[in-house]
């Protein structure tokens, strides 16, 4: 498979950062998409952004007729952050920033306060339902500014169209619903939509079978309608990241590597921190190369760090903490699991360097 690094000079983060400039908002050394910053010249009266989760490049082109809506629309191949995952890459869009800067940095992030690793966006402790905290842990340790709060800040008006933010679509037809109702309120506006799937439908039914271009079928007939009712409008249609298949593997049934670890891994099942035992560094390296050399890249925290893998910018307090002593990045079609019912749940997968989680689209409907 081809290993595709992130481009922080092209990607979804700079897609913010381009948003929140037309809106008057400071963003500092990061650069904006010279694309988005030409149509913005249109001045059109709102700019709306879709974000469909999952819909890497090679979902959109692999599912859907080369002659559909979308397929027709692509404007843009780009690029995710790392890990390309939901919790770092639309932290990226609805920050402007860089993992490194929000640290967001996956599903499962190490928070040393607690010395416990959860489940960010649940809050629970990783692979149980138990709160981590009486807090948000996330929001405590890594709070941001939203985009809509900047660009209201800016005295621009901004609106969340998404299953997390009030008033919440109960489904697909509700958040498109709400983004027709929205555009036609007086005053240039952003509006942020966000939809799970094909995410959602890929990790547990694979990438390229019925169950995922049905589910794209449906979404791309909704968003051409809806494309149709906009007037006056900028609709940006983009994705968090790619998707693959993938075999998997359960780390607790490595017990030469499991006496090595101070606690279990954390961030992703494709992007895992790894903190070691004193006195145990020479035996993981040996093992872990000797287990999964071929389908995973093993880097250093120095080497990380050094690469920018999380992207530029200063590094947030919590970045050094959460990355262990190294870092397995996938470039193969394996994962590596806490657990043996992880293993065997999850078909499509993603937060590696492959070019199939990393390249995502945009694609450029302008509504007349």
């Amino acid at each position: 498979m081809k290993i595709k690094y992130p481009d922080y000079n092209n990607c979804i983060t700079n897609l913010a950062c381009s948003v929140l400039k037309e809106f008057g908002v400071e963003t500092g050394e990061t650069k904006g998409l010279p694309l988005c910053e030409e149509l913005f010249q249109k001045q059109y009266k709102n700019i709306v952004v879709l974000l469909l989760d999952g819909m890497g490049v090679s979902i959109m082109q692999k599912n859907l007729s080369r002659d559909g809506f979308f397929n027709r629309h692509l404007a843009l191949s780009y690029s995710s952050v790392f890990p390309p995952t939901t919790v770092a890459a639309t932290t990226s869009m609805d920050s402007g920033k860089y993992p490194a800067e929000h640290c967001w940095l996956g599903w499962d992030c190490y928070y040393k306060e607690i010395d416990e690793n959860v489940t960010v966006f649940l809050n629970t402790k990783s692979g149980t339902e138990e709160p981590a905290a009486e807090y948000y842990v996330a929001g405590k340790f890594c709070g941001y500014e939203n985009m809509v709060s900047q660009i209201v800040a800016a005295g621009g008006q901004a609106y969340y169209s998404t299953p997390f933010a009030y008033p919440n679509p109960g489904d697909f037809e509700a958040v498109c619903e709400r983004v027709e109702h929205l555009f036609r309120q007086e005053g240039k506006k952003y509006i942020y939509a966000y939809w799970n799937e094909p995410d959602y439908t890929m990790h547990r039914k694979g990438c390229f079978g019925k169950d995922a271009v049905e589910v794209l079928e449906v979404i791309e007939r909704r968003v051409e309608q809806m494309s149709g009712r906009l007037e006056d409008t900028l609709l940006l249609i983009t994705a968090d990241h790619g998707h693959m298949d993938s075999a998997g593997a359960a780390i607790i049934e490595y017990p030469k590597l499991m006496e090595c670890l101070v606690r279990l891994p954390s961030i992703e099942p494709r992007a895992l921190n790894l903190f070691i035992k004193d006195g145990f560094h020479e035996q993981f390296v040996t093992e872990f190369k000797k287990e999964f050399g071929k389908k995973f890249l093993l880097l250093t925290k120095d080497e990380v760090k050094e690469k920018r893998l999380f992207g530029p910018g200063r590094e947030h307090p919590q970045f050094d903490g959460m990355l262990g002593d190294y870092l397995a990045v996938a470039v193969d079609d394996l994962s590596i699991y806490n657990t043996i019912e992880e293993k065997e749940k999850f078909k499509g997968v993603h937060a590696g360097l492959t070019e199939e989680e990393m390249v995502i689209p945009l694609l450029v409907v302008e509504c007349k």
